[in-house]
């Protein structure tokens, strides 16, 4: 067995929940690059404000999954064929990420008689929390880089198929802190005020980004979203101009992470050289995040009692264990040196906070694999 099992059920209610402790004129969008199957879309689009999409795929699921969900479009390479599917699908605001790439949506609003609403996302100066990744504040393929700001707002003001309504902002992914985070939209706040006075423009819409984490080495670690939302809640009211109407997020990860589990069988348990290995049906053409990350994933063991092959049983008891694929590559790696009580061939291992950056991120088809069943489990209707 080897599957994907997804509760819609627990991803609506813990998504209504982050949506409703978001203070006045904050809006929350899903970053689709998380996980964009379609039940999950059919799920979050009544509850959040909308899709953010990176490319002309993604906005083709989005638009099949809820026709009517408003849609902004990042990504740090936009084609022209992306610009102009974006343009005629309707799509909000595009997230401008260089002068170039401003040329194309210029060029391609003017051949379709359109007129672009843009932010255009800067990569910001830092110091910025400690994270997983870093988007800014050092040498990133996104955004664009401050001093290139003002060329790139007075390429704006030269033609009138583009409209600048404001920054997009990201600098971090998997931030943990809720201060650090704050902090970091407090030096937002600042840049966009600097600006302003500087160039002489007033900003409509600031979108803050994503980048609000989850701890896979330690699931009881969380992010204090309700303490993070009372904090904002008195930086937008108490220092964030009236003119700046829409305060968007957009998140991914933190929404869905939770909400998925990747099941896979142990078929095998054996030593080599000292370490225990389990070798299970799948690993990371399904479920590349803990080798992408360098972590080792949590996981539990569902034992299995049905053993049908006439031959001994191999298991573990209280020794550490690495749980590998079956693929042929050393680096096919789901978990390493993890204690458990007991586990053996046949069992299976249920891998938490999978519903992000999962499948999504896998190499499918290397070897020729099967791919996992995906399981949705449906919102009820009562």
């Amino acid at each position: 067995m080897c599957a994907y099992i997804y509760d819609l059920n627990a991803l609506a209610g813990h998504v209504r929940s982050v949506v409703a402790a978001l203070p006045a004129r904050c809006r929350m969008f899903y970053a689709m690059k998380a996980n964009s199957a379609e039940p999950l879309l059919q799920t979050l689009a009544p509850i959040v404000a909308g899709f953010e999409v990176a490319s002309a795929g993604e906005l083709a699921k989005a638009r099949a999954a809820a026709p009517d969900a408003p849609v902004i479009m990042g990504g740090p390479a936009k084609t022209e064929r992306a610009i102009a599917a974006a343009l005629a699908a309707g799509v909000r605001r595009l997230h401008v990420e260089s002068v170039l790439e401003l040329h194309r949506v210029a060029a391609v609003a003017t051949r379709l008689d359109r007129t672009a609403e843009v932010l255009l996302r800067v990569n910001l100066t830092g110091p910025f929390p400690e994270a997983t990744l870093a988007m800014a504040g050092r040498p990133t393929q996104f955004g664009i880089q401050e001093p290139t700001l003002p060329a790139a707002l007075q390429l704006a003001r030269e033609t009138s198929r583009v409209r600048v309504v404001g920054f997009h902002l990201h600098s971090v992914s998997n931030n943990l802190s809720a201060r650090a985070h704050l902090a970091m939209l407090a030096h937002y706040r600042d840049k966009v005020l600097a600006w302003e006075e500087r160039f002489g423009l007033r900003c409509e819409v600031l979108n803050l980004g994503g980048g609000i984490g989850i701890d896979y080495t330690d699931p009881t670690r969380r992010f204090d979203w309700a303490g993070f939302s009372t904090g904002l809640g008195r930086l937008v009211r108490d220092t964030f101009p009236r003119h700046w109407q829409e305060i968007d997020f957009e998140c991914g990860r933190y929404l869905v992470a939770d909400c998925g589990q990747y099941l896979t069988e142990v078929l095998d348990i054996k030593r080599n050289h000292g370490v225990t290995y389990l070798l299970v049906r799948g690993g990371t053409h399904h479920f590349r995040l803990p080798v992408s990350w360098q972590h080792s994933h949590p996981f539990t063991v569902l034992p299995v009692e049905r053993w049908g092959l006439e031959a001994p049983r191999p298991e573990a008891h209280g020794d550490p264990v690495t749980v590998v694929g079956e693929l042929c590559t050393p680096k096919d790696v789901l978990a390493g040196n993890v204690p458990v009580q007991r586990v053996r061939a046949g069992d299976v291992l249920a891998f938490q906070q999978a519903g992000a950056y999962g499948w999504e991120i896998s190499h499918h088809d290397f070897l020729s694999q099967p791919h996992p069943e995906q399981v949705f489990f449906p919102v009820s209707q009562g």
